[in-house]
């Protein structure tokens, strides 16, 4: 490891890469400490305990319990990303533009993206910091909040999209990663902060657990988003002119976890909206239904665990049937003169289909489970976890994602890794 590194560092244009990036992030994390005008400080920390609010506070880093200007980090750019999606498979003009083969269409969908994304960011920052009662008397202060966090939201996009033209990896999930580090080392500071305090021997225990269980999530999710089913091809010969092409045998890899964090945050924020709607209206838990939702919906309840072990199931097969076409699959390969050995015509596409099925069924019961173990650490330790399932999940798979981008990079170069030696690739 130490050799590859070496040899990454001493590459001029990949140091650049690297500095580049690393200079975007700090600024990122040094914006990130900007209080938003607008806003009564006297008055945070309230409700910061609400679900949904968590799910946001863990994507930005805690910069949404301090209400800086980067509240909202990138948190809108992706509803927008999946809006739009979504919006791409229902309007058949928005499906044609994503498909145009000349990268307009695609940039005009970039450009409405953006704009969602800054709409977005605006009316979820006043009507969250509205909420919660944050926000100083006075409409001015209603369009400051709103302006600045849209505007660190913003600021965000461009650095992501600087970072992904000029550095090294997708921008984007790199601010997230930042955010999600940032998080899970002041919870860790936290805790030792408070069991050193408190002197009691049950506190250094929570701490260690916690730190052993992030470790063992982090190896077991590894593990597993490297692995891949690898679909056996035959590409036919074919002539053209006096070259003679295809005849070959080669394989299509299919991820082990293709749908990614997506349903993990799908299950989340369906859960996390009624819980935060039912708070805000009755804080104080003054009628029955909001005591029972209380009590049997809270996060580590058995109900709570359950009922998101099924909504994570049914995401992960609802999220794989618009991101992966069996039959679109089956019909390029066969224009590529590729068959599966065994599969002809129509059976090519079952195969794929039946294949895609045993996978999500593994990704959607490894998922649950993984989402219910925080929850059970929080429900057994009786205390907070400064991570989730999706946070593990997402900041491995940005972190394997940004190897492959240097390997690539290095590759590019003629610079070869000594994989067996303690490189990159595992």
């Amino acid at each position: 490891m130490v050799e590859s590194l070496r040899k990454v560092w001493a590459n001029k244009d990949l140091r650049k890469k690297l500095l580049y990036t690393f200079g975007m992030l700090l600024i990122y994390r040094l914006v990130s400490v900007i209080p938003a005008p607008g806003i009564d400080k006297s008055r945070l920390g309230s409700s910061m305990d609400l679900p949904l609010l968590q799910l946001v506070n863990m994507m930005t880093g805690n910069s949404f319990s301090n209400m800086t200007i980067m509240a909202m980090g990138i948190t809108p750019y992706i509803n927008a990303s999946i809006i739009m999606q979504l919006l791409c498979i229902a309007i058949p003009a928005l499906e044609r533009m994503q498909q145009d083969e000349s990268g307009a269409g695609r940039e005009k969908i970039t450009r409405i993206t953006r704009y969602v994304t800054v709409g977005l960011a605006a009316l979820q920052a006043i009507g969250l910091v509205a909420g919660l009662n944050y926000m100083k008397s006075g409409w001015i202060n209603y369009l400051l909040v709103g302006i600045s966090m849209a505007g660190g939201t913003a600021f965000a996009m461009w650095l992501g999209e600087q970072i992904t033209d000029k550095g090294i990896g997708n921008g984007i999930s790199l601010l997230i990663f930042v955010g999600i580090i940032s998080n899970l080392f002041n919870g860790i500071v936290s805790g030792f902060t408070n069991a050193s305090a408190n002197g009691t021997t049950s506190g250094w225990i929570n701490v260690i657990v916690v730190i052993l269980v992030a470790v063992v999530l982090t190896v077991l999710v590894t593990f597993v988003e490297l692995g891949e089913r690898r679909i056996p091809l035959q590409i036919a010969k074919q002539t053209k002119g006096r070259r003679v092409y295809g005849g070959q045998n080669t394989r299509m890899a299919l991820k082990v976890i293709s749908v990614g964090v997506m349903p993990l945050i799908f299950a989340y924020s369906f859960m996390a909206f009624p819980s935060t709607i039912i708070q805000l209206v009755d804080p104080q838990a003054n009628r029955g239904f909001t005591r029972w939702w209380m009590v049997n919906m809270s996060n580590g309840s058995v109900l709570y665990i359950l009922i998101s072990a099924l909504l994570i199931i049914a995401f992960t097969y609802f999220y794989s049937s618009i991101s992966f076409d069996p039959k679109k699959q089956a019909e390029q390969l066969i224009m590529q003169g590729a068959t599966i050995p065994g599969q002809r015509g129509k059976n090519m596409r079952q195969y794929l289909q039946n294949t895609v099925n045993r996978l999500n069924l593994f990704a959607a019961l490894f998922l649950a489970v993984l989402s219910a173990i925080p929850s059970l650490l929080t429900r057994g330790l009786n205390a907070s976890v400064p991570y989730a399932a999706s946070s593990i999940l997402i900041a491995v798979s940005v972190a394997l994602e940004t190897i492959r981008t240097i390997q690539g990079e290095m590759s590019i170069r003629g610079i070869e890794l000594d994989v067996e030696k303690g490189g990159f690739m595992s």
